[in-house]
């Protein structure tokens, strides 16, 4: 017996997933003077010049093993492996003595806001091993309001695209419907090779100028600009794509 014809209007269809991730350093949190102290501490521990301030910054984003790496600009004798640990052991004896890095003006509010949207996803994706990144969230209260967490442990460093292509993986969201929030080149470059919009934020350690060279599809200077950022990007993919 065939049943009967429901006059039930049809379900509206569920809204777009958008999946933005975030960096962290430079984009959340402002890190610099731990990141530059602990610098200092591993370079004189084992007897090394240290980069200046600009260089030293330039770097953040990267996983220490490349940062360490690219610091080296070649030189064969700088200990990489030696400074990578050097800096790791400052970086937690300094964090253990000292507040907790503060967050940007606006963002805590910001991703509160994005969290609660039933079409929001929220990620990370970062250079700091996953042991910095839960600090960081326990010392802000934002345990559990991220569904995917990309970090050094996981994957290769930025600017390879591997964590945006993980975190997608995880959620089930497409490279159209992804934005990548980031202040360095490294983060405008690992989004666009992963297909991912990027937006690059103007108050982190990268200069504007070289995240619009890096191809940045839009770059915000206060962190109340980034949700409508957001949907602006993605509503262009959608118009793009048809």
């Amino acid at each position: 017996m065939t049943p009967p014809e429901s006059d039930a209007e049809p379900a509206p269809d569920a809204a777009p997933l958008k999946l933005v991730l975030f960096d962290c350093d430079g984009t959340l949190v402002d890190s610099q003077h731990m990141i530059v102290a602990a610098m200092r501490d591993a370079h004189a521990a084992h007897g090394v010049p240290l980069p200046g301030r600009d260089r030293l910054l330039s770097v953040v984003g990267l996983s220490l093993p490349e940062a360490f790496a690219m610091l080296s600009q070649g030189d064969l004798a700088y200990p990489i492996e030696a400074l990578v640990d050097a800096y790791r052991n400052a970086f937690t004896r300094l964090r253990n003595a000292e507040p907790p890095e503060p967050m940007f003006d606006g963002a805590w509010e910001v991703l509160d806001t994005l969290r609660r949207r039933d079409d929001v996803v929220l990620g990370m994706v970062t250079g700091k091993a996953r042991r910095g990144v839960d600090r960081v969230l326990k010392a802000h209260d934002m345990e559990g309001w991220f569904a995917t967490i990309q970090t050094a442990d996981d994957a290769p460093s930025k600017p390879h695209p591997a964590m945006v292509f993980q975190a997608m993986k995880e959620i089930g969201a497409r490279p159209e419907e992804t934005v990548v929030v980031g202040d360095t080149t490294y983060d405008v470059s690992m989004a666009l090779q992963a297909g991912a919009s990027a937006l690059g934020v103007g108050w982190g350690y990268h200069e504007v100028a070289a995240l619009e060279r890096a191809g940045a599809d839009h770059i915000v200077h206060r962190f109340d600009e980034v949700p409508a950022a957001i949907f602006d990007l993605l509503a262009r993919r959608r118009a793009i794509a048809g």
